[in-house]
């Protein structure tokens, strides 16, 4: 089915939506949720979630590539399920990894006074990652965004380990670097 009709789908209503979006986007929710939680049942009560939270988005919202909605909607919900498991300690996987990698560049308090910095810095971020070339992007947003291990970003770039290694420390120095030079670090 379209992505156009199983929005008019939400937007009518219909129960059909939900079966329609995990049948044509489950796994892709499925492999975010479980890049982030590193077990079945959270990742499976994650996309669960999401049909929900799409659910009640649309409407309002009409989102424009359905994918990329569904996606980020799981990511968010995973995260957050994420935070609670581990609220009282470190857990392992590839969430913690990855954001260790780019503490360096990228950290933040979350507070309100912060939020003109955080604004400045994603306009900041969003700019460098439209100048990155295509494949330095999709390693990039691979594991920083997706949070695939460095196994998966190679296996799916069809690069080695180290390749992949190499262009993110290099991505992790450019982006450093700029930050710097607009104040954001």
């Amino acid at each position: 089915m379209e992505d156009n009709a199983i929005v008019d789908l939400y937007w009518d209503r219909s129960e059909e939506a939900i079966s329609q979006s995990a049948v044509k986007y489950g796994g892709y929710c499925y492999s975010i949720a479980y890049n982030i939680l590193t077990s079945n049942e959270d990742a499976e009560e994650s996309v669960s979630d999401t049909w929900l939270a799409a659910w009640n988005a649309m409407p309002p919202r009409r989102p424009s590539v359905l994918a990329t909605f569904l996606g980020k909607l799981t990511r968010h919900l995973s995260i957050d399920r994420w935070r609670e498991r581990h609220a009282a300690k470190r857990g392992g996987g590839e969430m913690v990894l990855a954001l260790e990698e780019l503490a360096g560049c990228v950290s933040g308090s979350g507070t309100p006074e912060d939020a003109l910095r955080q604004k400045e810095l994603r306009r900041c971020l969003n700019r460098f990652l439209a100048a990155l070339p295509d494949a330095e992007r999709q390693v990039f947003l691979g594991r920083y965004w997706y949070l695939d291990s460095v196994s998966q970003v190679a296996e799916h770039m069809d690069f080695s380990e180290s390749k992949v290694k190499s262009m993110l420390l290099r991505i992790r120095g450019r982006l450093r670097a700029e930050l710097e030079k607009e104040g954001l670090l």
